[in-house]
């Protein structure tokens, strides 16, 4: 692959650190929307029953993640062919950004079960689909020498954006009587974190547009670039197939990431059902969360640089398996948010890693490609544990039977990465 000239004649450390605070920006809508606010929300005012509710949260996240992995790698190879990545960067976001603010107008209320639920998945498949193109810039920005500390770095932003975010969140809205007395009629002060977040989203993803060199135009026109990306995929599997190590990588990360978005999509749920956590309750464990997690991935990149990518990946694995099965087991509260906690020190180095790890092992000259693949690899089959999730919580009645399906998948994923080969970190 070749540099961006960009990036050695025009303020790299300004480039980058644009490029990190688009992880700030996006971090909100993870946080508030899918995890601790809105999914919470759904699940104990706007559904019939919290059963039902988290079935039908589980189908919709299934959905987005099928949606996602079938879409993503063909949008990301229509960039490889049209070479610039920005457009499609900001397509995206302004579809997540649009979806949550308009989340505003689900009320607690049944007959807004569909609405909140269309506006989640599309605000989740607008998410995830900037972040292809927001992970491909990084290898272009970064050294190779550096790539594990940026890519951490950016995770632990991410974390420190939706703590804050979350904080502003708790103390501004959902507890009474909140620094800006929102009314509590009609849960407006829960519906109102929706717009502060896209706000937020809004705001913060300002500077990679402005400041982060974008790859030129290849010339190539859209319909072309539409032809060419199927076969350019076809391309991208053949090339994977010739080198044994990603592909195990790639199946490895396809198992621990559908534990880790499942884990993203009912862990507000999973401790306001089970442990009966009130609104205000789940959003402190989710600042407390969040203050882990960012910790966790800022200490880790320093780790990704030292031992590399695949061994921070296992430690991180064993580090979220142990407490992870813990939480299922346990019933008390205060327990409850001591694993859960620990848990966050592992959530981001074990994403990071995964990001740099890539960014090494990819040949310069496929590297794009392999970037589409681990799209495809994180969402093809993100839509089974959500899935699994609510399928098991549906037949057992319990959520813990449910959650176990994190568990597996974490598993798995470990198992697979023991037979992964160790990259270097300088080329």
């Amino acid at each position: 692959m070749n540099h961006m000239p960009a990036n050695k004649d025009h303020h790299p450390l300004r480039a980058l650190r644009a490029w990190a605070l688009y992880d700030w920006a996006n971090s909100g809508f993870a946080a508030l929307v899918q995890t601790f606010v809105f999914a919470a929300y759904f699940t104990k005012a706007v559904a019939e029953n919290e059963t039902l509710g988290i079935a039908q949260w589980g189908n919709m996240m299934g959905v987005a993640g099928l949606i996602i992995g079938i879409g993503g790698p063909i949008l990301g190879a229509v960039a490889d062919r049209s070479g610039r990545r920005k457009p499609w960067l900001g397509l995206f976001t302004g579809v997540c950004i649009t979806a949550t603010f308009l989340l505003w107008f689900v009320q607690p209320n049944a007959s807004y079960v569909w609405l909140g639920l269309f506006l989640a998945g599309i605000g989740t498949i607008g998410s995830e689909y900037a972040m292809v193109f927001y992970n491909a810039m990084l290898p272009d920005l970064a050294e190779p020498k550096i790539i594990g500390r940026w890519s951490g770095w950016g995770w632990g932003l991410g974390y420190a954006g939706g703590l804050i975010l979350l904080i502003i969140a708790l103390y501004g809205f959902v507890q009474p009587p909140g620094w800006f007395s929102v009314p509590r009629e009609g849960a407006m002060h829960i519906r109102a974190v929706m717009p502060l977040t896209a706000l937020w989203y809004l705001i913060f993803c300002l500077p990679i547009f402005l400041y982060s060199p974008d790859k030129p135009s290849t010339g190539v026109p859209l319909k072309k670039a539409i032809t060419g990306a199927f076969s350019q995929l076809h391309d991208s599997i053949k090339h994977v197939r010739d080198y044994r190590g990603i592909a195990i990588f790639l199946l490895a990360r396809m198992f621990y990431n559908d534990g880790l978005t499942t884990m993203f999509a009912f862990g507000g749920i999973y401790a306001a059902a089970t442990f009966g956590m009130s609104a205000s309750e789940v959003i402190l464990f989710g600042i407390g969360l969040n203050v882990t997690a960012g910790l966790g991935a800022a200490s880790f990149a320093w780790l990704d640089d030292w031992l590399g990518p695949r061994k921070t990946i296992l430690f991180s694995l064993i580090g979220l398996v142990i407490p992870g099965a813990a939480i299922l087991l346990v019933t008390d509260k205060t327990l409850f948010w001591i694993f859960g906690l620990a848990i966050g020190i592992f959530v981001g180095p074990v994403q990071a890693s995964s990001r740099s790890y890539l960014a090494h092992a990819a040949p310069a000259k496929l590297r794009t490609e392999m970037f589409g693949l681990l799209a495809l690899s994180g969402k093809l089959t993100s839509f089974i544990g959500p899935f699994l999730v609510g399928w098991l919580t549906l037949a057992s009645g319990n959520q813990r039977v449910g959650m176990g399906a994190v568990i597996g998948l974490f598993v798995l994923g470990l198992i697979g990465m023991l037979f992964v080969p160790p990259v270097k970190n300088t080329k």
